[in-house]
């Protein structure tokens, strides 16, 4: 099979002791089971122990964590849907051995791999909202999951920056329920404050984000630009989501060409998606923008229309991976240059971890 997708139950209580606010300003300190990221459990991805994100799907890459100056901050897609566990929470437990496996293997080895070639990669572990939270019309219930999903992840990235950081460049990227995460932390960590200066690009894919949510940092025009955001969903040519109507100003950028304009790139401008066998497959996929999403031809493949979708959102980076990673680290050696021009100390971005997590 090229591609799957995976079946999953609402859940049949709802929240009834926490009102619900903004992400940005929403408490959750009344949680007592918020993680602790001082411990290793905490993270799908550290880059200073064997995990999946060192994963590589040709022997012809190099995972270079090791010496990497640049940190990638990976918030991971939603992997809790379904089951009978799932009928009874809203949010996931970090410690359910099969849900982290599932999002090892899945999101891990087959997304934040992508960055390993330009940066040491930390992906936190978090109370995830369940996958219903986008559907369901319990609002109250869903708006408070996601809540509780962003706390983690802002705490997470906290940690990162109080203990591993040190002042090093960083690229922000996040996928679907990431993508929901990734948008407010942005905004409130980086987007106008001295942290935007380290940022090497923001890569926020799978929903829809409108090209002027952040007030300082502007969307990328180009296949080199640093400190800037990029975004696309995945749809087959000829298909537009229902409330695609309703959508003003959203931001596309085509991964194949890294501009922002409507030209087709060509079969042989993808270099690799990745499928499910962890392998890449080259020339599989065309890409264009039109109308604020991203449009692809059948597969390039015997038997392609076989497997033929109209919705590919579960494969928005899968589709594109090999094209990402050059681009990460296109940009990021961009970005160290620049710096190095303007005479900044290196040392600035040592490699050395002098923090460890039990």
């Amino acid at each position: 099979m090229l591609l799957s997708s995976c079946g999953s139950s609402e859940p049949t209580f709802t929240f009834t002791s926490y009102e619900y606010f903004p992400r940005e300003t929403y408490d959750v300190s009344m949680q007592d089971d918020k993680p602790d990221y001082s411990k290793s459990d905490s993270w799908a991805a550290l880059p200073f122990r064997a995990d999946e994100a060192d994963a590589l799907p040709d022997p012809s890459l190099t995972d270079r964590q090791a010496s990497a100056e640049v940190d990638v901050f990976f918030i991971h897609p939603t992997t809790f849907a379904g089951g009978a566990e799932s009928e009874q929470n809203w949010n996931a437990d970090i410690c359910d051995a099969v849900l982290n496996e599932k999002t090892d293997l899945g999101s891990i080895r087959h997304q934040a791999s992508i960055f390993n070639g330009c940066g040491k990669v930390y992906a936190p572990r978090y109370r995830q909202a369940h996958l219903h939270s986008y559907f369901s019309n319990d609002t109250s219930s869903a708006e408070a999951a996601l809540a509780i999903a962003y706390s983690d992840v802002e705490s997470s990235f906290q940690y990162y920056l109080d203990n591993w950081n040190k002042g090093r460049p960083f690229i922000i990227a996040g996928h679907s329920q990431g993508m929901t995460h990734a948008g407010p932390l942005i905004k409130k960590f980086i987007d106008g404050t001295d942290l935007q200066e380290q940022l090497v690009a923001a890569y926020l894919v799978g929903l829809p984000g409108r090209a002027d949510y952040f007030d300082n940092i502007r969307p990328c025009e180009n296949a080199d630009e640093t400190g800037c955001w990029m975004s696309w969903r995945t749809y087959a040519e000829g298909f537009l989501p229902a409330y695609h109507e309703e959508e003003e100003n959203i931001l596309c950028t085509n991964p194949l060409t890294w501009t922002r304009d409507t030209t087709e790139a060509p079969y042989e401008a993808n270099s690799g998606t990745v499928l499910h066998d962890f392998s890449i497959y080259t020339a599989l996929f065309d890409a264009k923008i039109h109308e604020g999403v991203l449009w692809v031809g059948s597969p390039n493949t015997f038997g392609g229309f076989l497997f033929e979708m109209e919705n590919y959102h579960i494969a928005d980076l899968n589709i594109f991976w090999k094209n990402i990673r050059d681009n990460s680290i296109l940009r990021s050696n961009n970005y160290l240059n620049s710096k190095r021009l303007l005479d900044i100390d290196p040392s600035e971005y040592s490699n050395e971890l002098s923090v460890e997590v039990d």
